[in-house]
């Protein structure tokens, strides 16, 4: 399965994620893409587990996903709704934060949950995106911040 179309949207799997964006283990922070909806919003799935080699040392008795790396999914997620809406042209491209502005961080999660990442475009600019993100797990919001980004070429 590569990318789909239904009521709620587009879905990309992980294969295609992959050849949108080019981040990698162990920093690929986004498994998979569902309603996407091109130069609009989209929404990017990332299922934690205790093998994320971060858990090593944050925290060894009690693990708790990094906030910077909630950012980061942000981040990735909107790369990917980048380069869905630009089309093959922006693939590959690197997507470098400008800001990251309202940042709040409401619950920790950790090993066994799925976050789900809702981000929404506020508008663009020649090569500047800014969008609204939140990240959710069970449906309560886990952290929220608007950033914008720069899209260039490698």
């Amino acid at each position: 399965m590569e990318t789909t179309a239904s009521e709620q949207g587009k879905v990309i799997d992980i294969n295609r994620i992959i050849q949108m964006i080019p981040h990698r283990y162990p920093f690929l922070m986004v498994d998979r893409m569902v309603d996407v909806r091109p130069n609009e919003s989209a929404t990017g799935i990332k299922n934690v587990t205790i093998n994320e080699p971060f858990f090593q040392g944050h925290f060894p008795s009690r693990p708790v996903f990094p906030g910077v790396l909630i950012i980061e999914s942000m981040a990735q997620t909107a790369a990917v709704l980048v380069v869905e809406t630009l089309g093959p042209s922006a693939e590959g491209k690197l997507v470098y934060f400008m800001t990251v502005e309202n940042c709040r961080f409401r619950k920790p999660f950790g090993p066994g949950d799925q976050l789900h990442i809702h981000v929404t475009k506020e508008r663009s600019r020649g090569n500047v995106w800014k969008f609204r993100g939140e990240a959710k797990v069970d449906g309560t919001l886990v952290a929220e911040a608007t950033y914008a980004a720069m899209i260039l070429d490698e």
